[in-house]
């Protein structure tokens, strides 16, 4: 008997985690937005409430002045790969939740250090950043609450809150060619006997026209333990933004060598380049004097 009514309770339990796995349709789906800035990459995890005939940021429903967990059901997560400035304000690398305090011109923007707040359990000392942003009036409403990123360059975005008839926009900024470099300088500690990483590291370094030195360091390493056309090429370019020019020109006519012969399908794109390098550096070498034959003078 005693066999029966544990195997009993254990169906009935199965059967409820059974229950408790199936999904459902939600009233504020979820949904995951990414967007990488830069060298940043930013995740914003929220459930989406919809309008449904129901007006936001009035008294009756989602009232201004106070905290909104920008969001329905758990808390919004937001994650940045990278120190972040939002509104010119530093946010640390980490996760985040998001609230805010909507009003009628202006919202302040929060994230909290406390994953898992609402709006009975916030408290402003668990704050990592607060900024005032601004809001604007969209003539078309937005039925279902959404958070988005607009106007992306290489190192700033927009991010965006809207529904109903209010747009509050966030504007963010990276530092994105101190996040490259450090990017650069962790790839080489991690792989320091890779041929292709030291090349694209010189590269980078070539590109930004940044400690030029330590970019033919690793080019010569490189080419040290893999010639290629390339890394050749990387190469005289450094040797070229140093001034030495007369160190350039045989490198480059190397690569141009290389090149012509490597059966690359990719050097065609490379080898406009490579030429004017050439005729760049032969222009900048001194002439080598010439010897003549000794006559006598009359």
């Amino acid at each position: 008997m005693r066999k029966l009514v544990l195997s009993c309770a254990t169906f009935a339990l199965a059967a409820q985690l059974a229950t408790a796995q199936i999904k459902l349709p939600s009233p504020s789906p979820a949904a995951t937005v990414m967007q990488t800035v830069g060298t940043t990459d930013l995740t914003v995890k929220y459930s989406r409430p919809s309008l449904k005939g129901r007006t936001p940021f009035t008294d009756a429903f989602i009232p201004t002045g106070k905290v909104w967990r920008t969001g329905a059901n758990q808390a919004t997560a937001f994650t940045t790969s990278t120190d972040l400035m939002v509104d010119g304000k530093t946010l640390p690398a980490g996760s985040y939740a998001i609230l805010s305090i909507p009003a009628a011109d202006n919202w302040t923007l929060i994230f909290s250090k406390n994953m898992g707040v609402t709006e009975q359990t916030y408290k402003q000392d668990e704050d990592a950043l607060r900024v005032p942003i601004k809001v604007a009036k969209e003539a078309d409403p937005t039925q279902t609450f959404t958070i988005g990123f607009s106007d992306v360059t290489d190192s700033t975005a927009n991010m965006n809150f809207m529904w109903a008839n209010a747009k509050a926009v966030a504007p963010l900024r990276v530092d994105v060619n101190a996040n490259a470099a450090a990017n650069v300088e962790k790839a080489v500690a991690e792989k320091p006997e890779d041929a292709a990483v030291l090349q694209a590291a010189a590269n980078y370094n070539l590109s930004k026209g940044r400690n030029l030195e330590q970019a033919l360091t690793w080019i010569d390493k490189s080419v040290s333990m893999k010639e290629t056309y390339r890394n050749l090429f990387v190469k005289a370019q450094v040797l070229g933004k140093l001034g030495k020019y007369a160190e350039a020109l045989p490198v480059a006519q190397k690569a141009l060598a290389m090149g012509q012969s490597s059966n690359d399908a990719s050097f065609p794109f490379f080898k406009d380049g490579i030429e004017k390098a050439i005729a760049e550096y032969t222009a900048k070498v001194p002439a080598m004097p010439t010897k003549g034959k000794k006559g006598k003078r009359a």
